[in-house]
Order: C-alpha cells, then structure tokens, then sequence
C-alpha cells in the first residue's frame, strides 16, 4: 500500500515538472525557438488548432522564425492567432511564409518574463503540494496502517515532495539565468 502510494505521488510530481518546462519553453528569451509558438491557437475551420498542425516551424536565422503553412489559405489565421497572441511580435507576410522576427529583449520585457517563470513555479508548487496532500489523506484514510507505518509514510511523502520542489525551483533558476543572460 504504502509502495503504490509513493509511486501514484511520483508519478504525479514527475507530471507536474513535465508540464512546467513545456510551460517553460514557450516563454521567449533571446533567440528564436520554434517551441514558443507551436501551440499558439490558430482559428481552423471554427477550430481552435495548434499552430504545430498546421504549419512546419523553422528557424532560418538566431533571431527569426519561419512559419509554412501546410495549407496556403491558413496563412491570414495563423498572421490573425500571432498578432493577438501575448508574443507582442509583428509578422512580416509574403504570401507564402509569416516570418517573425524576435528584437532584442529590453530590461523591462526581462524582468516581465522573470515574473512569469516565477508565477509558474509558484503553480507547480502548489500542484506539487496538491499531491502531497492528497497522498497524506490517503494515507491517513488507510486503516491498515499501524501509526508508525502511517508515520514513516507520511515522512517519506513529505522527503519526495521537498525533492520535486528542489527540481521545480532548480529549473525555473536555470530559465531565469537564460532569460536575464544578454
């Protein structure tokens, strides 16, 4: 009980990192990465589909990103979901490709995506410590335990948890550095 009770917590805690770096690697640092539009929401045929599926996503130069539509009449929706986008970048439309090109990034807009990474460390702390409370419960609720086994389980959740927050807090400083590096 207490074995699957840890790894239904771990698997749990793997998840919630898993979704803040995909969180992570759509917020922009200094050079173009096709990951911080692929999941922009384009309008498709009364659809809200990821840009992904659309449209191949290249990086032709460090500061500029190529978007080719697989479907030609897609090319105004995508310019439409880029331009009302929170990218707060202009496309350059030729007819065939959106091209975007990434300026550099001032000590403002550096700080304003600090503050982002930061808030979303801040939700996968609590997802984190949603699991861990959500174990705990489990674990109280479970009678079989003896109150030392309880104890001992409650302990052990509670190390996993400190582990994962250490690995959250540890990612977002790395994207933090990579944000604020010049």
């Amino acid at each position: 009980m207490i074995k699957d009770l840890l790894k239904d917590a771990e698997s749990r805690m793997k998840g919630a990192i898993e979704a803040l770096e995909n969180d992570l690697t759509g917020i922009r640092t200094g050079r173009a990465n096709p990951a911080l539009v692929e999941k922009l929401p384009v309008e498709y045929y009364g659809m809200e589909t990821p840009l992904f599926q659309l449209a191949s996503i290249s990086v032709p130069e460090a500061r500029v990103l190529m978007i080719k539509p697989f479907d030609p009449s897609t090319l105004k929706a995508i310019e439409k979901a880029v331009l009302t986008s929170e990218l707060n970048l202009t496309p350059n439309n030729d007819g065939k490709v959106i091209r975007l090109n990434l300026p550099p990034l001032t000590e403002e807009r550096r700080r304003e995506l600090v503050k982002m990474v930061n808030s979303r460390l801040e939700e996968s702390r609590i997802a984190i410590r949603n699991i861990r409370r959500d174990a705990n419960d489990a674990a109280k609720k479970d009678e079989t335990l003896s109150e030392d086994n309880e104890k001992d389980c409650l302990d052990r959740i509670q190390k996993q948890t400190d582990e994962y927050i250490k690995k959250v807090e540890s990612i977002a400083n790395a994207k933090d550095a990579e944000v604020l590096k010049v």
